[in-house]
């Protein structure tokens, strides 16, 4: 997302400018960084274009866990398997001293 000078508000302007910067962005669709302190705090959007982002979110989601799944049966036809005692025992070791599964 490309921001513009005119697109960073300070939110105290914003709480006066809401309707006007909100039409902006629905209008123009140019969303606005709203700054406290002169930093980024949050910004105001189209929801359609929030909608297709959380899509997005969700469809990358999906393929981290079709890739997961390829890996996995890559790794089962390649005889890459551990027993249930093996995998115990690598969970085990990973946990830290003094952890209740560690003891």
């Amino acid at each position: 997302m490309a921001v513009w000078a005119r697109d960073v508000v300070p939110i105290s302007d914003a709480r006066a400018r809401l309707t006007e910067l909100a039409e902006d962005v629905v209008g123009r669709g140019s969303e606005k960084l709203l700054t406290k302190n002169g930093a980024s705090y949050v910004a105001l959007i189209d929801a359609r274009k929030l909608d297709y982002y959380h899509a997005l979110e969700a469809e990358h989601a999906g393929l981290v866990l079709l890739q997961g799944a390829l890996e996995g049966l890559e790794d089962l036809a390649a005889q890459r398997v551990l027993t249930e005692a093996d995998l115990d025992r690598a969970v085990l070791a990973a946990q830290p001293p003094g952890s209740p599964a560690a003891r």
